[in-house]
C-alpha cells in the first residue's frame, strides 16, 4: 500500500437505490484503481469504504456527488482514515 493512500468511508443520501448507484459506483472505482465496497443501507442511503490515492480518492468523492444519471444526490457524508490495504478489488456488498 502507498504511503500517501487514503481509506474513505461515505454516506450517499438522496434517490440513490433503484437508479444502478452501486454498479456505477463499483465501475467507477474499478477505472480509477480504487479498492473496497460499496451498499445499500436501510435508510435509503448507499455506503461506501474505498482506499486508494488521494487522488483516486478525490476522484470517486467527485462520482459520489453525482451518481449515475438516474440518481439524485443531496449530500454526502465523508470520513477521512488511515489506509489498511486489506482489499483487493472493489466490491457490492
Amino acid at each position: 500500500m502507498p504511503a500517501e493512500a487514503r481509506r474513505l468511508h461515505a454516506k450517499v443520501f438522496g434517490h440513490v437505490q433503484g437508479v444502478n448507484f452501486r454498479y456505477y459506483t463499483r465501475l467507477t472505482a474499478s477505472q480509477i484503481g480504487v479498492t473496497g465496497w460499496v451498499r445499500n443501507r436501510s435508510d435509503g442511503s448507499v455506503e461506501v469504504v474505498a482506499e486508494g490515492t488521494a487522488l483516486q480518492i478525490e476522484r470517486l468523492v467527485q462520482f459520489l456527488n453525482v451518481g449515475p444519471q438516474a440518481a439524485a444526490v443531496t449530500r454526502v457524508e465523508t470520513d477521512w482514515l488511515t489506509a489498511t490495504g486489506e482489499f483487493a478489488d472493489f466490491q457490492i456488498n
